[in-house]
């Protein structure tokens, strides 16, 4: 079994997508271990807030796999291919770790960069794996959030019930 750590975003139709994606996740994953609910502003374009969470799961999939596994599954929310990317998402399914792989493996590149630049993805990164390594900076991800000089956006927990 491989430890992964899967970033969930939306801005379309939010909060019905975060609660139906992560009952989703738990009928294919069994349990899994959510942090918080976080809103933001909208980066690189004006739209609407987005929810971002970060869920950690246990898998026999492979990296390759489990990247197909949640693209369809972006894909059945209504994601359209080709998207700027800055843009709405109806969802948007990330594979930030896998284990303790780094460098690219089916086409997925690991650790995920976004981890040490945006917020929405570190601070909720930490909620879940605040003392485990990031792989390639040999720092844990509550260290990286406390040295985190990026923009921190507006970020604020939420009250959403994904359970």
């Amino acid at each position: 079994m491989a430890r992964t750590y899967i970033s969930v975003g939306s801005n379309v139709d939010a909060r019905k997508n975060t609660i139906n994606v992560i009952a989703e996740l738990k009928a294919r994953f069994g349990v899994l271990t959510c942090s918080k609910i976080y809103e933001s502003k909208a980066v690189g374009f004006d739209g609407d807030d987005f929810l971002n969470l970060v869920v950690a799961a246990d898998t026999e999939l492979s990296v390759g796999e489990l990247s197909q596994l949640l693209k369809s599954i972006e894909v059945q929310y209504g994601r359209k291919k080709g998207q700027p990317k800055f843009s709405a998402r109806t969802l948007d399914l990330d594979i930030l770790t896998y284990d303790d792989l780094c460098g690219n493996y089916d086409g997925v590149k690991l650790p995920r960069g976004e981890i040490l630049s945006y917020a929405f993805v570190l601070l909720p990164l930490v909620d879940v794996a605040a003392e485990e390594l990031h792989v390639e900076k040999k720092k844990s991800y509550r260290t990286l959030w406390e040295e985190f000089t990026g923009d921190k956006q507006g970020l604020w927990p939420i009250d959403l019930d994904v359970n």
